[in-house]
């Protein structure tokens, strides 16, 4: 087996803070909709509540994407070929990385995440589950261009990015970052992403709105973490989930909505919030396959397959980096 202890690539304060948390969170809570980008929900605690979200009956994107791991894994074979580094843009699954990992026969693993003790423990139990496979655990903010470790420097890339992540995103911010994948990947990399697809509305809220209340309490969680890291006294008990369908940008929207009038400080600054007014924490936008299409090219990605469940619910692209053309 062969570990490393991971690149440490998160800028920390004097205080331990993530300073892009910070001012994130800060510039969030100043807007008329206060909002938070989604990818700050995913502390060593969030990140292992949506792994329990993974499991629950109303999630579906999940079972959808490891059934096609697992019925077309000769069809990636064939496409992806053997002996690439298989960049994962998040910390590894213990159900689809391995699928895509036993699959292909990759020369190198290399999980990028942000939240380290998470990626650290992701990236142990993968390499556990593959004793002969080179393992490079990276803690790196994946939304900019990350330097990959020089062992896998002239390794084929295949970069991964698995359960629809992507659609967390805005459209702007979804091609930035698939740009900075082209970056960090080269020119004649292969880009497998999963996208979710859209459907029926109550399919798809009950799917961010379960009965057990997990997701509820990741939501809730990024009250928390602001008030442990940034020095917050937001009252957590003063706030609700709320998933919301709007169908004008084709997603699903998660929401803090406050239920009472309310003051707070976060990092010495003062907020007020009246009754009924959100915090919008994640969107999960949803795709066909002409905007899927549209989305990858954008960010300078040619798509070159597609893979569906059997009940057409969830899509795995797989795609090439292309060199940048101003003309046809």
């Amino acid at each position: 087996m062969t570990t490393e202890k991971g690149l440490k690539l998160v800028e920390r304060d004097e205080g331990g803070v993530d300073p892009v948390f910070r001012s994130d969170v800060i510039e969030g809570l100043s807007q008329e909709q206060k909002a938070i980008p989604a990818r700050w929900l995913y502390d060593d605690a969030g990140s292992q509540l949506f792994e329990d979200i993974t499991q629950l009956p109303e999630y579906y994107p999940t079972r959808a994407e490891t059934e096609i791991l697992t019925e077309r894994a000769e069809e990636f074979a064939a496409r992806i070929g053997p002996g690439r580094a298989v960049v994962e843009f998040g910390s590894g699954s213990s159900v689809k990385t391995p699928l895509l990992l036993e699959a292909i026969a990759p020369a190198a693993y290399v999980p990028l995440d942000i939240a380290g003790d998470f990626l650290r423990a992701s990236a142990a139990e993968l390499a556990a589950k593959f004793p002969g496979l080179p393992v490079h655990p990276v803690e790196a903010d994946f939304m900019r261009q990350v330097q990959l470790p020089e062992e896998v420097a002239d390794l084929p890339k295949l970069g991964f990015f698995p359960g629809s992540t992507i659609g967390n995103m805005v459209a702007r911010t979804a091609v930035d970052l698939l740009r900075s994948m082209r970056e960090t990947l080269g020119i004649g990399a292969q880009l497998l992403i999963g996208m979710d697809l859209i459907k029926n509305e109550d399919v798809l809220v009950a799917a961010y709105d379960d009965d057990a209340g997990v997701t509820a309490e990741f939501n809730v969680n990024l009250i928390r973490r602001i008030n442990r890291e940034l020095d917050g006294d937001i009252p957590v008990d003063a706030f609700e989930h709320e998933a919301r369908w709007n169908d004008d940008y084709a997603r699903v929207e998660m929401h803090l909505v406050a239920g009472r009038d309310m003051t707070f400080t976060v990092g010495g600054r003062t907020f007020t919030m009246q009754k009924g007014e959100t915090i919008h924490t994640e969107n999960s936008h949803k795709f066909n396959r002409r905007t899927s299409n549209m989305l990858l090219l954008a960010g300078g990605w040619e798509p070159q397959e597609r893979w569906l469940d059997s009940k057409d619910r969830f899509s795995l692209i797989l795609a090439e980096a292309r060199p940048p053309r101003s003309a046809p």
